[in-house]
């Protein structure tokens, strides 16, 4: 492209203003909800023709949507810049208020907190700002910050599913703290399952129809219904009854509703089929437990938090031998900064080994198909002892499978010995959940990645 030089820089950008956020909508592949909510309405202000600084402004006076825009579209607007320019740029953002104008350096936020924000029930620790992506939860936060940015326009409902401690309530946190912060207005609510339930039958045994109309007015006047754990309705006959009708007028009139769950909506066998039905009528997104790399930056995020410099070796030690959540990653170095707090001084990694002991169990431990049945089950939310039942549920299918595999993969059982232990007649089975694993893994990629930490957890 050619080189306009530095005179003439503002006129050149005002009239190619509309080309470069299209070049950038099509370069970085933004989808139509992000553009039309972060990018369509940014406006070009200024430039310094001798440092090459573009001011783009922000039309809007909240400094978490400057913040935002700064962190994910600097960079798309300094390369791009360049590129049509033929110089090297720069960019800043400003809010479209003079009084709120800050760089994007900032780290202050000044913006007072809505009434909605405090009836919210929301937990203000738990945003995207500390949210760490990593290959296990990549899908799950992208879907999670795309109704985010636009809430009950797709993805209704939203429903994530993992095992306990990977940051499914800290996600749907986090989608309730960037609306309400972006759109003060907005009514969002927050609820686990529990809650919702003992709130339910606490009115029906007082009999008091007030108290019950509260309830719904509470739940169903909302713009976003946020409902954790939803697993705990299942079996609860009156909840599941209000819940449905909740849902069905969030869902009619447009307003949004995102679940979590620690299963899929087709494993949870026991709950009524017309919820279940609803729950997939949106997108399901799973999150898997993080890898090596992940868990690194986990642990380095939690210590700046803590405002702690830690050990890298010490960070490594715990992420090498915590695998299983982010809880427990969490609940580790929470144990190593209480020991540098009493014994005031660095730890060196004797000292976590100890500190550690009753988190990390240092010996060896021998692969045997009992280990991998509890690690599998644990994986899939189901006993062990459902896992060598003679049940035929789809939800102890593949984990059974999966078992077979692992047992021939890592151990030195026979087919028949692995057949005797799981209480099957014969080793044919084996052969066939063997063969089977073996061969959805070379076209399944979350299958494969499942297998994959599974082995990491069994061989840590």
């Amino acid at each position: 492209m050619s080189n306009t030089g530095r005179q003439g820089l503002k006129e050149t950008i005002s009239t190619k203003w509309e080309e470069i956020k299209e070049i950038i909508r099509h370069e970085y592949d933004i989808n139509d909800i992000s553009y039309n909510t972060w990018v369509k309405t940014l406006a070009f202000h200024d430039v310094d023709e001798a440092s090459g600084i573009v001011t783009i402004l922000i039309l809007s006076d909240n400094i978490h949507t400057l913040k935002y825009i700064s962190s994910k579209y600097t960079l798309f607007f300094k390369v791009i810049l360049t590129e049509v320019l033929g110089i090297d740029c720069d960019v800043t953002f400003i809010l479209d208020k003079k009084d709120n104008i800050t760089n994007n350096n900032s780290e202050v936020d000044k913006t007072p907190r809505s009434s909605n924000y405090d009836n919210s029930n929301l937990n203000s620790k738990y945003t995207f700002d500390t949210f760490v992506v990593g290959s296990n939860n990549r899908f799950a936060h992208s879907v999670a910050l795309a109704v985010a940015e636009n809430p009950g326009v797709e993805y209704n409902p939203l429903y994530l599913y993992s095992s306990a401690g990977l940051g499914k309530t800290h996600l749907i946190h986090a989608i309730g703290d960037f609306i309400l912060k972006n759109n003060p207005n907005m009514k969002v609510q927050y609820v686990s399952s529990e809650h919702f339930t003992n709130e339910v039958i606490g009115a029906i045994r007082s009999g008091n129809t007030a108290r019950m109309n509260k309830i719904r007015e509470k739940y169903r006047t909302v713009d976003v219904l946020l409902l954790d754990d939803v697993q705990f309705i299942i079996g609860k006959e009156s909840t599941q009854e209000e819940f449905f009708h909740t849902f069905n007028d969030l869902h009619s009139a447009g307003k949004h509703i995102i679940l979590t769950s620690d299963k899929p909506p087709k494993h949870m066998e026991t709950l009524e089929e017309r919820l279940r039905n609803r729950f997939g009528w949106g997108l399901i997104a799973d999150m898997q437990p993080p890898d090596y790399e992940t868990r690194m930056a986990i642990l380095q995020k939690y210590a700046t938090l803590q405002n702690k410099k830690i050990d890298d070796k010490i960070l490594e030690y715990i992420a090498t031998n915590v695998t299983s959540n982010v809880r427990e990653l969490e609940g580790a170095l929470n144990k190593i900064l209480a020991y540098t707090r009493i014994e005031k001084q660095e730890l060196n990694i004797s000292d976590v080994e100890y500190a550690l002991k009753d988190i990390i169990d240092n010996k060896k431990h021998e692969v045997t198909p009992k280990l991998i049945i509890n690690i599998v089950a644990e994986q899939y939310n189901v006993s062990p002892e459902n896992i060598i039942s003679k049940k035929k549920n789809s939800e102890f299918a593949q984990p059974r499978q999966i078992v077979m595999y692992l047992c021939r993969l890592l151990t030195d059982y026979s087919y028949t010995q692995i057949a005797t232990i799981l209480g099957k007649k014969d080793h044919s089975t084996i052969i066939y959940g063997e063969r089977k694993i073996s061969n959805d893994i070379l076209t399944d990629d979350d299958l494969k990645t499942r297998i994959d930490n599974i082995v990491k957890i069994i061989s840590s």
